[in-house]
């Protein structure tokens, strides 16, 4: 892998918060928290362009006064509540190739999952090259929350269980553990996007992080865990 492409997703409407990419936590708009470490791995020379895909002007010169690269706005059929981020990625791949600029792999950065750190960001861009895969992306281990103890939505307040042993008293150390896709980091080689418009690959890469800096921004609980977090910590 020679040319990595850091993509910043930032798009202008919410539902659950309003313009939380740009959302004041701590004194800064939260889309600095990722612009900032994608631009260390930059100067690095880890990545080769540090990219903020966005729809919204106000998003797209406070990321450029931050040092990112903001060449577009992205096109409004691929910015709204149904947009998937694969188009965004291939529209940004496009925007590049007829410029004659060409990426072997997108490191997808999303604004909303802001605790990644940057031993954690170096490590999974030296795994992905040092490794022949299509994919790389980030996982939380979970050692509790299994199908065991998860129930389909309930009517008159009765569950249905995922699982006929819910009830066996099954000991947490029997059932195993899992990893969890926590959205922080997707590595992907530009080639698997091109032929399977998928970010994702069937046996993806492992790059381990800590359940509590595995926090995706989606509620208002979201926030006032992650300014917690973010104010009281040197992170």
């Amino acid at each position: 892998m020679n040319k990595l492409l850091a993509l910043i997703p930032a798009r202008s409407g919410s539902k659950g918060i309003k313009n939380k990419n740009i959302l004041k936590i701590c004194g800064k708009p939260l889309i600095q928290y990722t612009i900032e470490p994608a631009l260390k791995l930059k100067a690095l020379g880890l990545v080769d362009s540090v990219i903020v895909s966005t729809d919204c002007g106000n998003i797209a010169n406070i990321s450029a006064r931050l040092g990112a690269e903001v060449p577009f706005l992205r096109p409004r059929n691929i910015s709204g509540d149904k947009a998937k981020s694969i188009d965004l990625i291939i529209h940004t791949i496009n925007y590049f190739k007829k410029k004659n600029i060409l990426f072997d792999a997108v490191l997808l950065l999303q604004p909303t999952s802001p605790l990644r750190d940057m031993i954690t960001l170096k490590k999974a861009i030296e795994l992905f090259k040092n490794n022949n895969t299509e994919s790389l992306i980030s996982c939380y281990r979970e050692e509790y929350i299994n199908e065991l103890v998860m129930y389909n939505s309930c009517s008159d307040n009765i569950l249905t269980p995922l699982n006929i042993d819910h009830n066996k008293g099954v000991r947490r150390q029997d059932h195993g553990e899992l990893f969890i896709r926590n959205g922080a980091i997707y590595i992907t080689k530009v080639d698997y996007i091109k032929k399977t418009k998928q970010i994702i690959s069937d046996n993806p890469l492992l790059i381990e992080m800590k359940k509590s800096k595995s926090i995706n921004l989606d509620s208002l609980e979201d926030l006032e865990i992650l300014k917690k977090m973010l104010c009281e910590s040197e992170f």
